[in-house]
């Protein structure tokens, strides 16, 4: 019986990779600024929608996954075969837009919070991780990266112990998870309009379905054999991935809205902008345990989730323009691919150098990211539940069903953001 738990236990975690990866960096750097103001301003009120976001999620990074394994394309490659190149350039535009935006915001709050608490400059930090995810990703290779980010996805349980330290309101918290209380304010609109863009983000589409496709070529390399076509069985592997990613990114999420909502809220600090006043503020309401793990946390999730925006964006804008792109070989080899990572992190870095606000790239990345979801989220529905795409892999009813879901609702939250 013990062995046999204990081959369980291996073989799931064996099993997990893409999607977990994918699910821990959303909760990046940005996004935890976003769920640190939804706990300070509305309180316990917010945490029902982790329970809304969860299978909208993981409906449409399923889709992404088994486009990728399916097809042996990413998301971009799959758009420029199936629909005009105007429909591809404009997506990949934005998402550019969207991501270095992202860029900036993350790289400035890791440098910010190291600042805080190593008591120096975040100008002197703001390069150096820049220069050491570029690095990272130039020198090292795909199997190390994927194997390094699902070791650090470790970092982000940083934020379900920090929620402990908290004394949290049990009985209060439970009402709030299960029974969703909405409030028909401006306020209550736009922290739900920024919890769905941050949580559904379109660069998880494009790093999902290319990391599936650098997943299997990895796998055909170690066995010295070209990939073949994506196996029930490693499907069905792939979901377990994608929906154990999906779920953790919606646990930490809900976690970090409890976390602030325990200590901001209760105590009347309703209005923050950023993740370093979050942590900053907690340290003389909860305690140290909770600083350091609040901002340990927050340093960690920025080297998660810089190399997923930095990398989505050059996998979508190489799929786009048939250039070779992958993490597995050198820049010599793949030019054009590593360039945009190197404009991505560049340009990221001189936003934090030409003075422009964190807070304000964190609004204008979610404007960008609160228009372009609904019409690629379209675009993956399109793609997986059309035969001449899929073969007989086509989404299942639920998950297309799902797909649909997700796509009205982040369509009303896109129209919600510019009445906000």
């Amino acid at each position: 019986m013990g062995v046999t738990k204990t081959n369980f236990v291996w073989k799931f975690f064996g099993v997990l990779g893409p999607g977990l990866v994918t699910g821990a960096a959303d909760d990046d750097p940005s996004g935890i600024s976003t769920y640190s103001v939804a706990g300070a301003s509305l309180g316990y009120g917010p945490l029902w929608t982790a329970l809304l976001t969860f299978p909208l999620m993981a409906a449409v990074q399923l889709m992404c996954a088994r486009l990728g394994m399916v097809t042996g394309l990413g998301f971009a490659a799959s758009v420029r075969r199936r629909f005009p190149r105007w429909v591809l350039w404009s997506a990949c535009g934005l998402l550019t837009i969207a991501n270095i935006t992202n860029v900036a915001a993350d790289l400035g709050g890791m440098a910010e919070v190291t600042a805080m608490v190593s008591h120096t400059s975040a100008l002197i930090w703001t390069p150096f991780y820049a220069l050491l995810i570029t690095a990272l990703l130039f020198w090292s290779s795909y199997r190390f990266i994927a194997t390094t980010f699902k070791w650090l996805t470790l970092v982000l349980f940083a934020y379900v112990i920090a929620a402990f330290f908290a004394k949290p309101d049990w009985p209060a918290v439970l009402s709030a998870t299960f029974v969703p209380h909405i409030a028909f304010t401006r306020d209550f609109f736009s922290v739900l309009v920024a919890i769905l863009g941050t949580t559904i983000s379109p660069y998880l589409f494009f790093w999902q379905a290319a990391q599936e496709v650098e997943e299997k070529n990895a796998l055909g390399r170690l066995r010295s054999m070209k990939p073949k076509r994506a196996t029930n069985q490693e499907l069905d592997d792939s979901r377990v991935d994608v929906v154990t990613g999906m779920l953790f990114s919606n646990v930490i999420m809900y976690f970090i809205i409890l976390t602030t909502a325990a200590t901001l809220h209760a105590k009347g600090q309703t209005h923050i902008e950023t993740a370093r006043q979050a942590a900053e503020a907690l340290l003389p309401l909860a305690g140290r345990g909770a600083y350091w793990l609040f901002s340990l946390g927050l340093i960690g999730t920025g080297m998660l989730g810089v190399p997923v925006l930095a990398g989505s964006c050059a996998y979508a804008v190489s799929e786009a323009a048939g250039w070779r792109r992958t993490l597995d070989r050198p820049p010599q080899r793949c030019p054009e691919f590593y360039a945009v990572i190197a404009i991505a992190m560049a340009a990221g870095l001189a936003l934090n150098y030409a003075g422009v606000s964190a807070v304000k790239m964190l609004f204008w990345s979610a404007v960008v990211n609160g228009v372009l979801a609904p019409p690629l989220i379209l675009l993956v529905i399109l793609l997986t539940s059309d035969a001449k795409v899929m073969g007989k892999r086509v989404n299942s009813p639920v998950v297309r069903w799902l797909g649909w879901a997700t796509f009205a609702i982040m369509t009303t939250a896109a129209i919600a953001l510019f009445v906000a």
